[in-house]
């Protein structure tokens, strides 16, 4: 399938720009804006086009009956957002266990707009002790775009500031719900 998402990827006229680190064996995804269903697909695409194999956290909900399978076989880790699960753990645990783990999470944690990010991207990239790798899909340019890897050795609030700075250049497919700055 890999083939065809690549050919769907490029047919539609999406490109992919920036610092992808083709050379790190772990680290963390950072995807924004994400305001439509249509970002799994475009993150499919960009993934078979430059043919490395990310796994993605997503809400429980996509993993049961009739296409949970489908997700799970395309790399997802079912998240259940409703008990305090200790997620940040259980992910730094994966990181540590894995000899090449590559993880994709989406700071808003919703498809809505939210401008209170979810934090747990921060701590399981300072735990895990690996980069994170910003990347911001934009549906006005057709345009998956990487940002050099990133280490937490600044405070939270000072990395989330910056981040949504850097991803309020990028349209989301609906664009009134991306990322803006506090």
């Amino acid at each position: 399938m890999r083939s065809l998402y690549s050919f769907l990827f490029r047919i539609l006229g999406w490109k992919v720009e920036g610092h992808w680190p083709n050379n790190l064996e772990k680290y963390l995804l950072v995807v924004a804006p994400h305001t439509s269903n249509w970002d799994f697909l475009v993150g499919l695409g960009a993934r078979a086009e430059l043919n490395f194999d990310p796994k993605y956290a997503a809400k429980k909900e996509l993993f049961s009956w009739p296409i949970g399978w489908l997700f799970k076989k395309l790399g997802g880790y079912p998240v259940e957002r409703t008990v305090n699960n200790n997620f940040v753990q259980s992910v730094v645990d994966i990181f540590n266990k894995e000899e090449k783990f590559i993880l994709t999470i989406t700071p808003e944690g919703t498809r809505k707009k939210n401008n209170n990010w979810k934090t747990g991207f921060y701590f399981i990239a300072k735990q895990a002790k690996v980069p994170i790798v910003p990347v911001g899909f934009d549906f006005s340019s057709k345009r998956v775009v990487f940002h050099e890897p990133i280490m937490t050795n600044q405070p939270v609030e000072e990395l989330v500031l910056y981040l949504k700075q850097w991803f309020s250049q990028f349209n989301g497919k609906n664009p009134q719900q991306g990322v803006s700055v506090d």
